[in-house]
């Protein structure tokens, strides 16, 4: 099987069935990029509520620019990868004043907007502008390196490359577009990350990673680096019908709310010593409960902690906030259960 079979085979597959996702129903260039924002390293099924509740409150790229980083988060809170969320405001702000409120109809001007990687240009390219451009994200990277028998070690500058050079052999200049959904289609559904269905798979006779026997066992990765475990004592430190709530700044979850928190698990006496130092009074009350959250390279173990303070001083960076306040706030999914704990408190 050429290039060219290749193409019109996945073509055909595609054409005869697919999943009914919202934003193949547009070739809105504004909303064909939130949607491939949103679904990196995210479920395309997760992904589909977020979008429409999204767009809903930011149905242009003007809306987008001009609303307020908080109500952003929140409206990205559970999403995770919050970067993505800030980075696209970035972009928003930008297309509105440097290309009128249009995205720029050229993969390397779409490559210089915040958040946008190679893989996230030639979707949008292709997709939303007819341009032929090679749109190469996991599932694709798979599908090549199956199809074609590469047993490279996925990762590198030059396999990135090779793959994006042999993707970009088989893009059909009139159907770009449907190429590119049809690839991430082939990956999500039919060439899997475990268990391939190669039997019903469309370009099986000629695919060399099935002929040699190790489909499934490409692409061939490098291992992964063990994740970090950070002990944290998360504190509920309430004042009435207040609870403290603070901004992080750090890079991971930066422009979320938080409660304080201290590495390593702590004596009641040094938790309180520890608030002590940001000039809260508090009195240790109980223990609340365990939860844990996993990162990509980190993983959060958290013993919650309820304290009452004398009274809500100032602390950079904090706030004291109702139950309601505390609902209405962007927090990220790693102090869900904190959060859930937190409000029952204060009902």
């Amino acid at each position: 099987m050429n290039d060219l079979e290749f193409t019109r085979s996945v073509l055909a597959w595609y054409d005869g069935g697919h999943r009914d996702l919202p934003w193949r129903l547009t070739k809105d260039p504004y909303r064909i990029w939130v949607s491939e924002i949103m679904l990196q390293q995210t479920r395309a099924e997760t992904v589909i509520s977020y979008y429409e509740r999204f767009l809903s409150r930011y149905p242009t790229v003007q809306d987008l620019a001009s609303g307020a980083e908080e109500e952003l988060l929140k409206y990205w809170e559970g999403l995770g990868y919050y970067t993505r969320a800030r980075s696209l405001h970035k972009a928003a702000r930008l297309i509105v004043s440097e290309y009128g409120g249009a995205l720029p109809a050229d993969v390397a001007a779409l490559r210089a907007l915040p958040g946008v990687g190679d893989y996230t240009a030639g979707a949008i390219a292709s997709i939303a502008f007819g341009i032929p451009a090679a749109a190469v994200d996991g599932n694709v990277e798979r599908v090549i390196c199956r199809y074609f028998g590469m047993e490279d070690t996925v990762g590198t500058p030059a396999v990135r490359r090779a793959i994006t050079e042999m993707t970009q052999a088989l893009v059909p200049h009139d159907r770009p577009g449907a190429f590119a959904n049809a690839m991430m289609e082939m990956g999500a559904v039919m060439c899997t990350p475990k268990n391939p269905k190669c039997l019903l798979c469309p370009v099986r006779e000629s695919c060399r990673g099935l002929a040699m026997g190790i489909a499934g066992e490409l692409p061939r990765k490098a291992k992964k680096k063990a994740q970090r475990v950070e002990k944290r004592a998360v504190l509920l430190v309430f004042c009435g019908n207040r609870v403290l709530i603070t901004k992080r700044k750090e890079k991971l979850l930066g422009g979320l709310f938080v409660f304080p928190d201290v590495l390593e698990k702590g004596t009641p006496a040094e938790l309180c010593a520890a608030l002590e130092e940001k000039g809260i009074r508090a009195a240790y009350d109980e223990p609340v409960g365990h939860a844990r959250h996993v990162f990509t390279h980190l993983i959060w173990e958290m013993d919650v902690h309820a304290l009452i303070a004398d009274e809500t001083v100032d602390v950079p960076d904090g706030q004291w906030v109702t139950r309601d306040e505390l609902q209405a706030l962007p927090l990220p999914t790693a102090v869900k259960a904190a959060r859930g704990w937190a409000m029952e408190r204060l009902e």
